[in-house]
């Protein structure tokens, strides 16, 4: 009994410190330009079985349950930060590459793998779709903080959003033709529109719900609304997969839903969120890194065959289903040639690899081992010079606005008012204008204003000025309006800058 409580006691501490040693180094991520999913996957080589030998685990089970759980996490939280009204205009080129471009990448990949790993043609392709979508995970994640043009952001995220229900059909179809000796091709294929429009409808359908509830039901704790949306993520995706649809579609549909409506406690349930996506990325990857046996990965006949087919596909695949996906677009050369470099690959790829695995495929081993070394090539490669790239082609832009951010300070039940918080730039129209002239609804009221670190009692001559930050008393049924108040845009200003 003793012995079995202090060996719990010390996996708690390993626990512990493979949190803080995760989290400390996404600042060496930060400073380095390397991609944190990079150093993640290093700390769980590091304390497996052939590293420091803390840890030993070959469990390919457990490995895909902790990978879909973190995908389901991950997704979400990207959803519920990407603004439809910014994705919207590019809905189609998005879909186009989340569906032709995939294809065409597995197409491709395949013929290098046929010949570079001397297997067979349908081994070749179920290396090709495993590696053939971009990870959302590693997008939001590369992304996050820079100042990328807001249209090609947009579609990078919404097609890395959208794609891993084609990647998933494609190599759950080839390991059948692969496993089974008769296979219906016209049903795989009706199976495929049923999975995409079935989850979109369950994505849409729980997404109203979840933001239905989540502005009508009153929780005792502010505490608790993270949570119940989290619970309508797993709602969706659990739905969706009973369905046979496609369930990290319906997370993230459901996300931009929810994400995109008025909550209450949105500033709340946005900060839990970053902070629970961050750890499902570090659990996922630690987890996938013990996962991995260096002896294997590293031996020249993998890192060979990775490389060659990392190269395919950064230098031909994805360029090649870019420029095919996009021909009926209006993207120029440049913004293509962004799109095909920030294709990146991460746990999506390493997660269906597992797949094979678990099927009982042959050269599943293999399969595995090239695929986790062309995402790591991928992720350094790529995931470390997007921002040098989008520079180079000058296609970064100023930020226009800044988000408002709803502060609960105000007991859950006793009233129904919020206390917002916005940053002026110099785009804003309320710039110049005394709070006299701004115009607010009755129930709202400006509260304070932090001006160059000083805080300054508001009256009514008093001016806005840019890089003030405002806090507003709202009543949530004024919230809508005072948000269109404080978020229009001067254009003529807006443009003058843009040119200059």
């Amino acid at each position: 009994m003793i012995q079995e409580i202090l060996e719990s006691n010390q996996f708690i501490m390993l626990m512990a410190l493979l949190l803080i040693i995760s989290i400390v180094v996404t600042k060496f991520s930060s400073r380095l330009g390397v991609p944190s999913l990079v150093l993640f996957i290093a700390v769980g080589m590091m304390v497996g079985n052939e590293g420091l030998g803390f840890i030993h685990f070959d469990n390919s089970e457990i490995a895909q349950l902790v990978g879909v759980i973190a995908l389901i996490v991950i997704l979400f939280e990207g959803g519920m930060l990407t603004k439809w009204k910014e994705i919207r205009p590019v809905i189609a080129p998005s879909i186009t590459l989340a569906t032709v471009g995939v294809v065409v990448t597995t197409s491709i990949v395949a013929v290098a793998a046929k010949f570079i790993l001397h297997i067979g043609w349908l081994e070749a392709l179920l290396v090709g779709a495993i590696v053939g979508s971009t990870d959302a995970a590693a997008v939001f994640a590369v992304l996050k903080g820079k100042n990328v043009n807001s249209r090609l952001e947009a579609t990078l995220e919404a097609e890395s959003g959208t794609n891993d229900p084609m990647a998933v059909f494609l190599t759950i179809s080839f390991i059948q033709l692969l496993t089974m000796d008769h296979v219906n091709i016209y049903g795989m294929v009706g199976s495929f529109f049923w999975q995409m429009g079935a989850g979109l409808a369950v994505g849409i359908a729980v997404g109203y719900i979840g933001s239905f509830s989540l502005n009508r039901i009153n929780l005792d704790s502010s505490g608790l609304y993270p949570l119940f949306a989290l619970g309508f993520a797993f709602l969706s995706y659990s739905s969706s997969s009973l369905l046979q649809a496609s369930g990290l579609l319906a997370v993230y549909i459901t996300a931009v839903f929810i994400g995109n409506a008025e909550l209450a406690y949105r500033y709340s349930i946005l900060r839990f969120h970053e902070g629970f996506g961050w750890m499902a990325q570090i659990l996922m990857f630690i987890i996938l890194g013990l996962f991995v046996t260096p002896s294997e990965v590293f031996t020249w006949s993998v890192m060979s065959g990775g490389l060659f087919i990392a190269l395919v596909l950064i230098c031909v695949a994805r360029p090649i289903a870019t420029f095919l996906s996009l021909a009926g677009f209006s993207f120029n050369w440049k913004e293509k040639i962004f799109l095909s470099w920030a294709g990146l690959r991460g746990a999506v790829p390493i997660v269906l690899a597992i797949f094979p695995m678990l099927a009982g495929i042959g050269n599943s081993p293999t399969i595995f081992n090239v695929v986790f070394f062309a995402v790591l090539t991928s992720a350094l490669v790529q995931g470390s010079s997007i921002t040098w790239v989008a520079e180079r082609f000058n296609l970064v832009s100023d930020k226009l606005g800044n988000p408002i951010h709803s502060l609960e300070l105000i007991s859950i039940g006793k009233a129904n008012v919020e206390m917002i918080e916005f940053e002026v730039t110099e785009q804003n129209v309320v710039v110049g204008k005394t709070l006299e002239d701004m115009e607010l609804p009755d129930r709202a009221l400006i509260n304070a204003i932090i001006r160059e670190g000083d805080v300054i009692t508001p009256y009514g001559q008093t001016e806005i000025k840019a890089g003030d930050t405002l806090y507003i008393l709202v009543s949530r049924k004024s919230k809508k309006e005072v948000k269109k108040l404080l978020e229009a845009i001067d254009e003529d200003n807006a443009h003058e800058k843009s040119r200059a």
